[in-house]
C-alpha cells in the first residue's frame, strides 16, 4: 500500500521526526538475518508493547554467515517507504562505484604479485619415477641386494645364551625346516667353563622360544637346535662347489645383537684352511672368504647367494698380527661350505651326532719344510701311523712328506686336514708322497671317525 499524501517518484523528504545523517556512497554491508528484520523501539507500530531488560543480554547462539540479506518481515513493509535517487546522484554512485571497483582491482593484483613473491619458486627438479606413477610396482628387482634379503630375514634367528655358571653370549643362526630345527654354529651354544646353560631362539618377528640342542660337533663347528614351533619358512641349502671367486653374496645375521642386519660383498676366495672355534674346541674348515662385512653375533648365520640360496654359514673373522680376540670386521670373513653344512646337519638330526673323515696319521706341526711331514715318534701315546687305518693300508710310513691331495698343493697342516675334512668317510682321496728323496702317489679311502 501507498500513502496519497506522497508522490512515489519525488525525491524522499527526510523524517519528520529526527535528521537521518546524509547517505555516504559506499556500498551497504548485508546485515545479518536478524539485523535486516529486527524492530527499532522507534518504528514500532502504535499500542505494540516492548519490554526491556535492565540485566546484561543473554547470549545468542552463534548464527551461521549468509551470502545474501534476508527480506524483513511483512509488517516492516508497511512502514517503510521506497527510497529513489535523482538522476544526478544516481550518475554519481555509478561514477563512485567505477572507481572503487578499479582500485581494487589494482590492489588485487598488487597483493597477488607480492604473494606470488613470497611463494616457493619451482625449480622444475627431477621427480622420482614412483612418484610420477602411483600403479607402479614400488618392489625391487630380482636379484637386488634389497630383494634377495627381503627373502632371507623372515628366516633368520637370532641366540641368547645364558651359561649357568654366569654370563652369557649371542650368535645367529638359520630356519633348517619349518617344524622348527635351527642351524647355527657350535661355537655359539657350546657349554663354557661354567657348564651348561639355556638357549633362547629370537625369531625375525621378535617371538622368543627356548631352544634344545639337537646335536653338535666342534670337529665342523656346527650345531643344531630344536625349538617347538611350526609353519617356519626355511633356507635352501645351496650347491656350495658351483660357487666362484666374484660371486655376489650377503650375510645376514646379529652382529653384536643388532637383529635382522645384512651386509653385502663378494666370494673372495675359496678353499682357504681356517681354525674355528676356541683352542680346546678346534674347528678345522675348508672356508668360503668374503669381504661381507662379518663381527662377533654373526656366528652361525647364513652367507647367501644372488638366488638367496644358502652357500656358508658364517663362522670367522681375521683380525690384525697382535689382536688377542675378534673386535670387527676387516673384510676377512670365513664361512662354512653349505655342502658340508647339509652333511653334518642331516647327521646331527637324524642321530645327533656327527662323524667326519682321516686317513690314521699324526702330523709334525713344527716341520718347515715342502709339504706336510708325518710325525716321525708317537705322540701321547698315539702312533705316528695308525695301525691297519687307510694310509698304513695305503703304504704311508711315519717320516713321509705328503706334498699334495687330489693335485691340490699343501704346504701347512691344516690345509691337509681341512682337505680331507671337505670329503666324506668311504672317499677315495690321492696323495703324493716323498719318501726317501722319491715321490710316488698313492690311493686312500678314508675311514670314519664320530666327533667328540
Amino acid at each position: 500500500m501507498t500513502s496519497p499524501d506522497h508522490d512515489l517518484f519525488a525525491t524522499p523528504e527526510p523524517p519528520a521526526r529526527r535528521p537521518d545523517p546524509a547517505p555516504t556512497p559506499a556500498a551497504r554491508v548485508p546485515r545479518p538475518a536478524e539485523d535486516a528484520g529486527a524492530d527499532r523501539p522507534e518504528e514500532r507500530p502504535a499500542g505494540e508493547h516492548v519490554e526491556h531488560d535492565a540485566g546484561p543480554t543473554a547470549p545468542q547462539a552463534p548464527v551461521a554467515p549468509t551470502t545474501a540479506p534476508t527480506a524483513p518481515p511483512p509488517h516492516a513493509a508497511h512502514r517503510r517507504r521506497p527510497v529513489s535517487l535523482g538522476a544526478g546522484r544516481t550518475a554519481l554512485v555509478v561514477v563512485l562505484a567505477l572507481v572503487v571497483g578499479l582500485l581494487g582491482g589494482l590492489l588485487g593484483g598488487r597483493i597477488t604479485d607480492r604473494a606470488g613473491e613470497d611463494a616457493p619458486v619451482s625449480a622444475d627438479l627431477p621427480v622420482s619415477a614412483g612418484v610420477q606413477d602411483d600403479g607402479a610396482d614400488d618392489s625391487r628387482p630380482a636379484g637386488s641386494h634389497a630383494a634377495i634379503a627381503a627373502g632371507v630375514l623372515p628366516s633368520v634367528v637370532s641366540l641368547e645364551i645364558t651359561r649357568s655358571g654366569g654370563g652369557g653370549s649371542s650368535g645367529s643362526g638359520f630356519v633348517l625346516r619349518e617344524d622348527g630345527y635351527i642351524l647355527t654354529n657350535d661355537h655359539v651354544v657350546a657349554p663354557g667353563a661354567g657348564g651348561g646353560g639355556d638357549v633362547v631362539v629370537v625369531l625375525a618377528d621378535g617371538s622368543e622360544h627356548d631352544g634344545e640342542i639337537v646335536g653338535r660337533t666342534s670337529d665342523y663347528d656346527l650345531a643344531v637346535v630344536k625349538i617347538d614351533v611350526d609353519g617356519l619358512t626355511p633356507l635352501v641349502l645351496g650347491d656350495s662347489d658351483d660357487v666362484v671367486v666374484g660371486d655376489a653374496v650377503l650375510a645376514v645375521g646379529a652382529p653384536l645383537g643388532l637383529d635382522s642386519t645384512v651386509t653385502a660383498g663378494i666370494v673372495s676366495a675359496l678353499h682357504r684352511p681356517v681354525q674355528a672355534g676356541d683352542q680346546a674346541t678346534t674347528a678345522f674348515i675348508d672356508a668360503i672368504q668374503t669381504d661381507a662385512a662379518i663381527n662377533p653375533g654373526n656366528s652361525g648365520g647364513p652367507l647367501v647367494d644372488a638366488d638367496g640360496e644358502v652357500v656358508g654359514i658364517n663362522s670367522a673373522i681375521a683380525q690384525p698380527p697382535g689382536a688377542t680376540q675378534a673386535t670387527g670386521s676387516i673384510g676377512l670373513g670365513f664361512a662354512i661350505p653349505a655342502n658340508q653344512a647339509r652333511t653334518t646337519a642331516e647327521q646331527l638330526i637324524e642321530t645327533g651326532q656327527a662323524t667326519y673323515p682321516v686317513i690314521g696319521v699324526l702330523l709334525d706341526t713344527s716341520y718347515s719344510g715342502e709339504g706336510v711331514q708325518v710325525s716321525t715318534e708317537a705322540q701321547e701315546g698315539i702312533p705316528p701311523v695308525t695301525p691297519d687305518g687307510p694310509a698304513d693300508v695305503a703304504g704311508v710310513r711315519a717320516g713321509d712328506v705328503i706334498l699334495a691331495i687330489d693335485d691340490r698343493p699343501v704346504s701347512r697342516s691344516d690345509e691337509l686336514i681341512v682337505a680331507i675334512r671337505a670329503r666324506q668317510p668311504g672317499d677315495a682321496v690321492t696323495l703324493r708322497v716323498r719318501s726317501d728323496g722319491e715321490e710316488r702317489e698313492v690311493r686312500v679311502v678314508l675311514q670314519e671317525r664320530a666327533s667328540e
